[in-house]
C-alpha cells in the first residue's frame, strides 16, 4: 500500500532532491502547505504561488509530498532522514533562506505519524547537550497546493546552476553519507 508523508525543511529544492534519493520512495513533489488560501466567488480555492509564499503573507511552508512504499522505507526512516537533512532547532530560517516559508514542520496523516514525530522529537531533545531545542511544528495535514512546473525535479533539471552546486549537492553527499543504507544504488 503506497502511502504518503508531507514534509517542510527549508528550501523543497533541496527537500526534494533529498527525498528522490531514498529507496522505496516513488515520487517528490514540491509544494505549499500550512497557510491560507483564498477562494473565487464561485467557492473555488486558488493555490498559492511562489512569489506569494516568498512574499511571507500567505503562512505557507514550502514543503514536499513524498509518496513512498512502507514496505521498502518506513515513516520513521522518513523522519530519520528529515530530521538528519536539515536544522530542526533553527526557526524559520535554513541556510541562507530565511523566512516563515522555510520553517521546520511535519503534516501528519494520522495519530500513529504523530506519536512517531513526538517520539523522534523527543529523542532528538534529549540528545541535545547545548540547551536548543526542536522548533519543527507539528500540525494535522490538511492541504497541499503543488508549487509551478519549474519548481519541480529541480535540481535534477538544474544540476549545474550555483544553488544547486553550492547548496543541494553539499547536502545530498551529507545523506549518502550519514543514511546509505536508505539511499538508492545509482
Amino acid at each position: 500500500m503506497i502511502k504518503t508523508a508531507v514534509f517542510g525543511g527549508g528550501c523543497f529544492w533541496c527537500t526534494e532532491a533529498v527525498f528522490q534519493m531514498l529507496k522505496g520512495v516513488e515520487k517528490v513533489e514540491s509544494g505549499y502547505a500550512g497557510g491560507s488560501t483564498r477562494s473565487t466567488s464561485s467557492g473555488q480555492v486558488v493555490a498559492p504561488t511562489y512569489e506569494q509564499v516568498s512574499g511571507g503573507n500567505t503562512g505557507h511552508a514550502e514543503v514536499i509530498r513524498v509518496t513512498y512504499d512502507p514496505a521498502i522505507i518506513s515513516y520513521d526512516d522518513l523522519l530519520t532522514v528529515f530530521f538528519g537533512s536539515h536544522d530542526p532547532t533553527t526557526p524559520n530560517r535554513q541556510g541562507g533562506d530565511v523566512g516563515e516559508q522555510y520553517r521546520s514542520i511535519i503534516f501528519y496523516q494520522s495519530d500513529e505519524e504523530k506519536k512517531q514525530a513526538e517520539a523522534k522529537i523527543k529523542e532528538i531533545n534529549e540528545s541535545l547537550k547545548d540547551g536548543t531545542r526542536v522548533v519543527t511544528q507539528l500540525v494535522p495535514f490538511e492541504s497541499f497546493y503543488k508549487a509551478e512546473d519549474y519548481h519541480q525535479n529541480y535540481y535534477k533539471t538544474n544540476t549545474s546552476a550555483p544553488y544547486c552546486q553550492l547548496i543541494i549537492e553539499p547536502k545530498i553527499e551529507k545523506v549518502r553519507k550519514r543514511f546509505a543504507e536508505l539511499v538508492k544504488q545509482e
